[in-house]
């Protein structure tokens, strides 16, 4: 296991590497130096150089590209906070392995390889109204699982994630961390009515308050309050960091999974960018908070990482102009005075 105890994970997010700045200066002369005027491709100009600074290259590439979507079951289904049971999370699982799922569709499109890692889906976290969710133990373990599924060689890293009530987790955590009750990060979710969205908000008060002596402390929060494919996501974009990666985040929930990591390191999230924004509630404010201006907005909630994989193929864009394009001096083109 990469990391024995909380404490190895906070020593981690205090010395984390840095991405490429010389790589970063070249590709950004070379963006001045393509046949445009300067800045106006906006922000493919922008995604091209971030990924430039983490690839340490200055003609980025997205040859091997993997999406990784971590599955897990939550102890406070069983309070009625989603439109489904428990039991479909092991069947969305198994809808992924035969290729039915919207991620399938777009991870083929986007030429994604998509791993799909399912843990402990017959053993819920406990529910977080009455006990922490995880221990530590627990939570290592996740967190260990998310690390080893990063692929040593990888160009790009898309974090998604599968989990009935995880809507309702990702909410608890945003308002340990960052304030406010459970009115004002409790969204639908899978399409609750209004006495299910009053249920999660009551869950998240309720919860907020048997674990306030947490609060300070991110890590702490993570476990007694989020779930094991919000710590392997945690796990998989810090794998990512330490091996030079750039990370997409998908939506509201997998944005969540990384808060405690800001939280604990304000530059953690530099090799991050955000594939969407979805439509469920409190993910605008998330992103605001974290200064995550995100990629694309098509009102989506899916989850799965569908947002972000539909945004591999923006990057895609960026790269095919940032590599194909023409100089000034190439193309006998007289440049701006």
């Amino acid at each position: 296991m990469q990391f024995s105890t909380l404490d190895d994970i906070r020593s981690f997010c205090r010395e984390l590497p840095d991405g490429d700045a010389a790589s970063a200066a070249a590709a950004t002369l070379r963006q001045q130096n393509l046949t445009k005027p300067p800045g106006s491709l906006g922000r493919l100009e922008e995604v091209a150089i971030w990924l430039a600074r983490w690839q340490r290259r200055e003609i980025p590439r997205l040859d091997q590209v993997t999406i990784a979507v971590f599955a897990g079951n939550h102890g406070i289904a069983e309070r009625g906070v989603s439109a489904f049971p428990s039991e479909v999370t092991a069947q969305m699982v198994a809808n992924f392995a035969a290729g039915g799922a919207a991620i399938n569709q777009i991870a083929r499109l986007a030429g994604a390889e998509l791993r799909v890692e399912p843990l402990e889906l017959a053993r819920p976290t406990r529910d977080f109204t009455m006990a922490p969710a995880m221990d530590g133990a627990d939570f290592l373990v996740a967190f260990d699982t998310g690390w080893r599924t990063v692929p040593e060689q990888c160009d790009l890293l898309v974090v998604g994630e599968m989990g009935i009530a995880n809507t309702t987790v990702a909410a608890t955590l945003c308002a340990a961390l960052m304030g406010g009750r459970g009115a004002r990060w409790a969204g639908r979710g899978t399409g609750v009515d209004d006495a299910g969205l009053l249920r999660k908000r009551t869950v998240i008060d309720t919860a907020l308050k048997l674990h306030r002596s947490l609060l300070d402390d991110p890590l702490a929060v993570a476990v007694a309050l989020g779930g094991r494919e919000l710590a392997a996501i945690m796990g998989a974009v810090l794998a990512a960091r330490a091996r030079s990666i750039p990370v997409l985040l998908d939506g509201f929930v997998a944005t969540s999974a990384v808060l405690p990591l800001a939280r604990l390191a304000p530059d953690s999230l530099a090799h991050c960018r955000a594939g969407h924004v979805s439509a469920e509630l409190g993910h605008r404010q998330l992103l605001r908070e974290l200064q995550l201006a995100p990629l694309l907005d098509l009102e989506m909630r899916l989850g799965e990482a569908s947002g972000a994989g539909v945004a591999i193929l923006l990057l895609r864009a960026a790269l095919a102009c940032h590599d194909g394009m023409a100089t000034f001096a190439e193309a006998g083109v007289s440049g701006a005075g």
